[in-house]
């Protein structure tokens, strides 16, 4: 079974656009549970324009279901995993200024650092997943940083997926079966939605999880945050 785990940095942007708490994010993440989420998934950044390091801490307290942590392994980032101690950290390449997640891991280039990293995430009792581009070189790289995880980055194929959806799947089964052979877990995330999430999860039937959350929370000004998380969660049925 792929899980779903909600990312809710958008709602923190709702927020932090009038002040105040409203909306409640500690309150929609335990909703997305009571709704069928199977994971909550943040991306605390440094000028925290969207999710705060006390909304992590905040969380940190309630989420039953699995809570990934995402972000660049500066050191704030790293005292908050030590801290929190999450299920997973998602190690992503962002500089500070960056408006989204927007490349993977060059594991060969980084491939120390990430080991150093890893090893010590792991003394927290954290599960580490390392973001990475559908590209078989950073594969085997990755498997000797330690990771237990690599998330493929997906914006790539969300793009191509309209035009020609066969060889916006193709190079991902490859790099998938690449990882599954070295006993890496799989996730994915980026610009997945309603409309290719389902042949994604065709072509890879064993992704460990998604993380969704830009176009799910879009989708819920529509269908509601309750019946988008069913919508989503049947895209990846078996």
């Amino acid at each position: 079974m792929t899980k779903l785990s909600v990312n809710i940095n958008k709602i923190a942007t709702l927020r932090n656009a009038r002040g105040g708490n409203n909306p409640d994010v500690v309150k929609v993440a335990l909703d997305c549970e009571r709704f069928g989420a199977q994971g909550i998934t943040v991306h605390p950044r440094p000028d925290e324009r969207h999710i705060r390091y006390q909304d992590v801490i905040d969380l940190s307290k309630v989420v039953t279901t699995e809570f990934n942590i995402e972000g660049y392994p500066d050191r704030r980032f790293m005292e908050i995993i030590r801290l929190v101690r999450p299920a997973q950290a998602t190690l992503v390449p962002d500089p500070p200024h960056v408006l989204t997640s927007n490349n993977g891991w060059d594991t060969i280039t980084h491939q120390e650092m990430l080991k150093d990293i890893v090893a010590e995430l792991h003394e927290s009792g954290t599960r580490v997943s390392i973001f990475i581009n559908p590209e078989t070189k950073y594969f085997e790289p990755a498997k000797t940083t330690g990771t237990d995880r690599v998330e493929l980055y997906t914006e790539p194929y969300a793009t191509l997926f309209p035009k020609d959806r066969n060889a916006a799947v193709k190079p991902y089964v490859e790099v998938a079966l690449l990882a599954r052979e070295l006993g890496l877990g799989l996730n994915a995330g980026h610009d997945l939605d309603l409309h290719n999430l389902q042949f994604l999860k065709k072509n890879i039937p064993f992704l460990d999880e998604v993380s969704i959350g830009h176009a799910l929370i879009c989708d819920a000004l529509y269908f509601g945050l309750e019946n988008s998380i069913q919508m989503y969660r049947r895209q990846l049925e078996d």
